[in-house]
């Protein structure tokens, strides 16, 4: 489940469960009216803390209130108005307590009644938490959970502060809701070893609760350190902050974990020291995912949202769209996508286009502009990973230092070319050669993690020791290293670098650039100096394994020049992306 995410009387808080998605104005320092959904009460905050409920009844309310307590998120208390792209979420999201995700058991009608009756709600956690810990003073409340400060009785920790989220099992009335605390808690417990990752100790529980103990932070949230800076950081300073929250999502990402929660309350300062580290924390609506596979249950809050979210096929492309966001608001003290209701704001997530034209965009760098165009690409293929994102020319300008992490999209890319035919890899190298400085250092830093032999080639078992040598027990629960059966290619031979080039460069980026025209033109002259060649339609559709059945003098004929018969220039380009058979076939006539 979601974490606490209502503000702390004192101290930190970490977060609990879910809530429902409510309005937020779009500058930081707005004065926002607005209604509470929970209570129906109207209230206007002097202060914009990025979530303020929803504007919709009382508009014009005069009573002031301090600012709204809680961060909204997955539940819609009332209809959408029509017309809406998203119309259907509302009915997907509030279905997520009695609704089940692919590959699982169908939920038996009766689950969402609130009584939760014939529910097993038994982890097998410790049962001792008291016997253990000293509880104390409650830090944070959210809707289905609290948190307190406690303290260690005995052993090695004897004294030390922790957090504990609390969490009635009262409030679990479906198998959704158990099924997201088991799975909370084994995240958790499978991440470990990252610096920027709040630290988790346990999980117990007794017949009416579940505690979970994690680091306290008492810094604070970032929300609190960007409000506190009036909504904008330096260009430096916000490069820490992201550096700091990429490091932890890449590390995530390589372990199969997508966060599906990312926003400035979700990252606590672990003290009051302006360069106290950053933590992650609330893996309440976190999942397993491998390389190749997509999800499709609508989570997370609603102005961090993807927009492949929205349309039900996601990945770890998700979380960087959520940076990005992050990114635009530590920089400017917007936020790229407002609306004051809930089908407003998808309806700018899935079709509007961040403004970088209002002050301050036109005093900042084009580096920094650059990075978050390229994070908050709709284009979930053209969107940098979080490692490349480390890798980019922004945010190696403040730190050189930043350690690039093993990127496991590297993966996927490589099967795919290992899958390719021969003329499309000869396409691939000829692309290959005309990466820039900047694209070629991301891909040194993945292969010097593969550590190549003193030959400087890579085979399977080079990839399998790096992933082992980075992998946590949460890697084994998404099964990362099923996916390796794909590349099995390379355990009966060795790829040298500038084959490596050519297996993990992702098409769809360099399109996003706009020097893709240049890349396209010098690669084919390349291509046409070293591996065109004059080719029948038939021998093309052989190499794309078109079937018979397929008209390919209908498909292909743009694909080869007439005058001579070699690959034409659109042709090219089309080989490079790796058309499928089932494409062709499907191309409307």
């Amino acid at each position: 489940m979601g974490g606490c995410t209502s503000k702390p009387s004192t101290g930190s808080k970490l977060s609990d469960i879910d809530f429902p998605i409510q309005h937020q104005h779009n500058n930081i320092n707005d004065e926002t009216t607005s209604h509470n959904t929970t209570t129906t009460t109207a209230a206007k905050s002097p202060f914009f803390p990025f979530y303020s409920p929803s504007p919709a009844r009382n508009w014009f309310s005069k009573k002031s209130s301090p600012a709204p307590e809680s961060t909204p998120r997955r539940f819609f208390r009332r209809p959408f108005p029509p017309p809406s792209p998203a119309k259907h979420i509302k009915s997907l999201l509030a279905r997520r307590h009695g609704s089940v995700k692919p590959n699982e058991a169908v939920v038996p009608e009766g689950c969402e009644a609130e009584t939760g009756s014939g529910l097993d709600k038994s982890f097998g956690f410790s049962k001792n938490f008291g016997g253990k810990y000293e509880i104390g003073e409650e830090v944070g409340r959210g809707h289905f959970g609290y948190t307190c400060k406690a303290k260690f009785k005995k052993g090695e920790f004897k004294g030390q502060d922790v957090a504990v989220k609390v969490i009635p099992k009262s409030k679990m009335t479906t198998a959704i809701a158990i099924e997201d605390v088991r799975r909370e808690v084994k995240i958790l417990r499978g991440l470990t070893g990252h610096n920027n990752l709040v630290k988790f100790y346990d999980a117990y529980e007794d017949s009416e609760k579940v505690y979970v103990v994690m680091e306290l932070c008492e810094g604070g949230e970032l929300l609190d350190r960007i409000l506190s800076r009036g909504g904008k950081y330096s260009e430096d300073d916000a490069k820490s902050v992201l550096t700091q929250i990429l490091s932890v999502v890449a590390f995530c990402h390589l372990q199969g974990v997508v966060h599906r929660d990312l926003k400035p309350e979700n990252f606590l300062f672990t003290s009051k020291d302006e360069n106290s580290p950053l933590k992650a924390i609330d893996f309440g609506l976190s999942d397993f995912v491998k390389p190749d596979e997509r999800l499709n249950d609508i989570v997370g809050s609603a102005y961090y949202v993807a927009p492949e979210v929205l349309h039900r096929s996601y990945s770890t492309e998700a979380d960087v769209w959520s940076i990005g966001v992050i990114a635009y608001i530590l920089l400017c003290g917007s936020r790229p996508f407002w609306a004051r209701s809930e089908s407003g704001i998808f309806r700018a997530v899935l079709k509007a286009d961040p403004s970088f034209d209002d002050v301050p965009w036109p005093t900042l760098s084009s580096e920094a502009k650059d990075f978050v165009k390229r994070l908050l690409n709709k284009d979930p293929r053209k969107r940098l990973t979080a490692a490349q994102a480390l890798s980019h020319p922004w945010i190696r300008s403040k730190a050189s230092e930043v350690k690039v992490p093993l990127d496991i999209s590297i993966l996927r890319l490589m099967k795919g070319y290992m899958c390719s035919s021969a003329l499309r890899k000869a396409a691939l190298r000829a692309l290959s050669k005309t990466l820039t400085i900047d694209e070629l250092f991301y891909l040194k830093e993945q292969f010097s993690l593969l550590e190549p032999s003193k030959s400087g080639t890579i085979n399977m078992e080079n990839i399998k020791t790096a992933l082992t040598k980075h992998a946590t027990d949460a890697m084994k629960e998404s099964r990362v290293h099923d996916f390796l059966a794909s590349l099995s290619a390379l355990q009966y031979r060795r790829m040298d670098f500038e084959e490596f080039c050519a297996a993990s460069i992702n098409i769809y980026q360099l399109e996003a650039l706009d020097r893709w025209e240049q890349h396209a033109r010098c690669a084919y002259e390349l291509f046409e100096k070293d591996g065109n060649r004059a080719i029948m339609i038939e021998e093309l559709a052989s190499e794309l394994g078109l079937s018979s059945s397929v008209p390919v003098h209908a498909v292909l004929h743009d694909w080869i020049r007439h005058t001579d018969g070699k690959l034409s220039f659109l042709g090219f380009v089309k080989l490079l992306h790796g058309v499928s058979s089932r494409a062709l076939a499907n191309k409307p006539q």
